[in-house]
């Protein structure tokens, strides 16, 4: 893949599953890279504890890698109940989530933090449940901005009824809550998910340039490393260099063979932070 000068991160949560959760940070390193992202690492516990707490967060500073990025708590991602912020039964789950979420940001200089769009649920109306997600979100908003971090908001594909399919699902989103005030909201740009729903990549790139927080990259379909599918990476990273984006560039694939093989596209001299 051409060198578009990129910095790119690896997701730890997706990639180096074969070791414990709490070995990951330090074989990203191993493996050259400078920063990591996490999904949030306890997909059962919005408050786990701060034995967990300091746990996770000595196995990330021990490592010598920057945490980029972390999730909030969003329950369980591949269940009825994933993304617990605009869903009321499960809502003060994320709100009790918010100062743990932070608190390790503040410890490890996150700058964004993915605040998961809930399903649709049967209990409540779309715009119950909206009107509830821009609240929460303004909520993380607040609490980002303690520490001059961003809250990212993303649109998924897969079989759980999410409202949040293409690029202008999510970018209204970050629009409506931006209106009230509240600045440090952006769009992740995940080429996967906007291809594997059918949306344009390269059109949201040219008309969301100026709303991009963050890019997650996987090949489609598959979900696997660049080259394992038929998406051309390559032409739209180039595209996101042409907007000015200096942001990171998350790899957030499942690697379809182990994640050190699953590297081979990305010459161990790119895997830095380039700084």
């Amino acid at each position: 893949m051409t060198d578009h000068g990129q910095r790119y991160l690896a997701n730890c949560s997706i990639m180096f599953t074969e070791l414990p959760l709490l070995e990951r940070p330090a074989a990203a390193k191993a493996a050259g890279f400078d920063a990591i992202e996490f999904w949030w690492p306890w997909p059962e516990q919005p408050v786990p504890s701060d034995a967990e707490v300091d746990a996770f967060v000595t196995a990330v500073a021990d490592s010598g890698v920057q945490l980029v990025g972390l999730n909030f708590f969003a329950g369980d991602l591949a269940g009825p109940d994933c993304g617990v912020l605009s869903i009321p039964a499960r809502s003060q789950q994320f709100r009790d989530n918010l100062d743990v979420a932070v608190g390790i940001g503040e410890r490890l200089g996150v700058s964004a933090f993915n605040a998961l769009y809930g399903n649709r649920v049967d209990d409540s109306t779309p715009e119950e449940q909206d009107t509830l997600a821009r609240e929460n979100l303004a909520y993380a908003a607040q609490a980002a901005s303690r520490i001059g971090a961003t809250v990212l908001v993303e649109p998924v594909s897969g079989p759980k009824p999410s409202p949040l399919r293409t690029a202008a699902d999510a970018v209204a989103v970050v629009d409506a809550v931006r209106a009230d005030g509240n600045t440090n909201v952006g769009f992740l740009l995940d080429l996967f998910h906007l291809a594997n729903n059918g949306d344009d990549p390269a059109a949201a790139i040219t008309a969301y340039a100026d709303k991009v927080a963050h890019v997650q990259i996987a090949d489609w379909p598959g979900r696997g490393e660049p080259g394992s599918g038929t998406l051309d990476l390559d032409g739209l990273l180039q595209s996101v260099a042409d907007t000015g984006y200096s942001g990171w560039v998350g790899l957030e694939y499942k690697p379809t063979t182990t994640t050190t093989e699953s590297l081979g596209w990305l010459p161990r001299d790119r895997r830095g932070s380039r700084a």
